[in-house]
């Protein structure tokens, strides 16, 4: 699983013009599954999210019960090496990787988090604040 944090003070994510999910100060995370990934994977990414310290005095959202926006991103697994178009090949498709962000985000909520997300496979309109700017790749 490969995951990108961003410190933010506001995040939101839009589906047919309505917001589906909103977060104020805490961490907008774009989360990647690629084919062997599983769910002791979003397990451990989720325990990660839950304790990178990352936001202001080096805290992290299990310090001071800060939000996170979750958002499924297949393009993590993008790869550009070859030609200008990127091929998607190490990212896993949508039946396999559905259910492995929606355990990060119950394993979340199961940490004590408070968790907004986006819409899996929906054209999705994120807009967000990084607070830093703060931004930190993680992969598992």
């Amino acid at each position: 699983m490969r995951a990108v944090a961003q410190r933010v003070s506001e995040a939101k994510v839009v589906v047919d013009g309505r917001s589906v999910g909103a977060i104020g100060p805490g961490l907008c995370v774009l989360v990647g599954v690629t084919h062997d990934d599983t769910a002791e994977k979003a397990a451990a990414l989720a325990r990660k999210l839950w304790t990178l310290r990352i936001l202001p005095e080096e805290r992290s959202c299990s310090d001071i019960a800060a939000p996170l926006l979750v958002i499924s991103q297949f393009t993590l697994y993008g790869d550009a090496r070859k030609g200008r178009r990127p091929t998607w090949n190490a990212a896993a498709p949508g039946h396999l990787a559905e259910p492995l962000v929606d355990e990060v985000v119950a394993q979340l909520r199961a940490l004590g988090a408070t968790v907004e997300t986006g819409v899996f496979g929906a054209d999705m309109k994120v807009s967000l604040t990084n607070d830093g700017p703060f931004t930190v790749v993680v992969e598992l």
